[in-house]
């Protein structure tokens, strides 16, 4: 049986594209959209992680892990768009792990949740990706190819990561807007194929190739 993590967000779209990322991973997900389904769903459920909204209805993030913290210790990040230090040190002073800004990249998120894990677990996640002749360092955030660093921007970096763990997956523009830019991004999806042409370009030689799926995506095409 799969890890379980329990989605607390009111914004439906957002909550979804966590849900799919994770179940990707192997993750059994379940979500709740509100402060009292999602108290009522922690203290009904057995969960290895929480990932929960600060702004919710009927009672706030920060009054939901307070209790939760009254009957279980399981692993809380908090996802805001709220970026005041004081409401940070209030998360933490009620039982948060980690704080979690929006928006944010699905898989810096995944990063941060397997690090916690593997701490619980008395472990030492592995904090690198290889596929062919390409690796990404996952702590320090560098890209090699045959063992020579790329100079990445972040953005980047982060899309590189990303198609390293899910590799021969086709995404499409829409799915990778909301991944890097955010649910609520309002610029053009072009902004997609800027990138992934940098990429391409970054990758020439590595063995590694990111395709273009008709009318689907895209793709990370790696050696076998």
């Amino acid at each position: 049986m799969g890890m379980r993590i329990l989605i607390v967000e009111d914004d439906l779209l957002l909550a979804e594209a966590i849900n799919d990322f994770f179940s990707h991973k192997g993750w059994q997900t379940e979500e709740a959209h509100d402060g009292n389904e999602a108290l009522e769903m922690a203290a009904a459920g057995s969960w290895q992680m929480i990932l929960l909204d600060v702004m919710l209805p009927e009672r706030d993030g920060f009054s939901v892990c307070r209790s939760i913290r009254k009957f279980s210790d399981v692993p809380v990040f908090f996802i805001t768009a709220r970026v005041l230090e004081e409401d940070e040190l209030n998360g933490y002073a009620v039982g948060a792990d980690d704080y979690v800004t929006k928006p944010f990249s699905l898989p810096v998120l995944y990063a941060k949740v397997m690090a916690v894990m593997g701490r619980l677990r008395g472990e030492r996640p592995s904090d690198r990706i290889k596929r062919g002749n390409v690796e990404v360092d996952l702590q320090t955030r560098k890209a090699f190819i045959c063992g020579e660093e790329l100079c990445l921007p972040p953005k980047e970096w982060e899309m590189l990561s990303f198609f390293l763990e899910n590799p021969n997956r086709t995404f499409t523009r829409e799915q990778l807007i909301i991944r890097f830019w955010g649910y609520d991004f309002e610029g053009n999806e072009r902004v997609v194929d800027n990138h992934i042409k940098k990429l391409r370009k970054a990758l020439a030689g590595s063995g590694c190739s990111i395709t273009t799926v008709r009318k689907s995506g895209y793709r990370m095409e790696v050696p076998i």
